[in-house]
């Protein structure tokens, strides 16, 4: 199978940063799109960013300017360095993988079990 494993969250005061990682492991033959996605009480799990294997990045019009995605195919990970935070960015974050691999080489979803980032003085 495979694994998505997050680390970095915590809390935070607003302007601060905090830098999230994941790293997939198990049985890996590619991994294409890799992301976070987050998800504040009450609302529904929405995109922050994504990048391709090829280094193309999408954000959240939220999180243009201050958050900033990255990945290092050869360790199969995924980073999401978070400056300027603000209360509203409180929520679980959520890595997200797209992977051809697994007990069957299929392609599919992959979740990570989540990290709680809090914003707050």
């Amino acid at each position: 199978q495979v694994q998505l494993v997050e680390s970095g969250g915590g809390l935070v005061q607003p302007g601060g940063s905090l830098r999230l990682s994941c790293a997939a492991s198990g049985t890996i033959f590619s991994i294409y799109t890799m992301g976070w996605y987050r998800q504040a009480p009450g609302k529904q799990r929405e995109l922050v960013a994504t990048i391709t294997s090829g280094g193309r990045t999408n954000y959240a019009d939220s999180v243009k300017g201050r958050f900033t995605i990255s990945r290092d195919n050869a360790k199969n990970t995924v980073s999401l360095q978070m400056n300027s935070l603000k209360s509203e960015d409180t929520a679980v974050y959520y890595c997200n993988a797209d992977v051809l691999g697994g007990s069957t080489w299929t392609r599919r979803d992959y979740w990570g079990q989540g990290t709680q980032v809090t914003v707050s003085s």
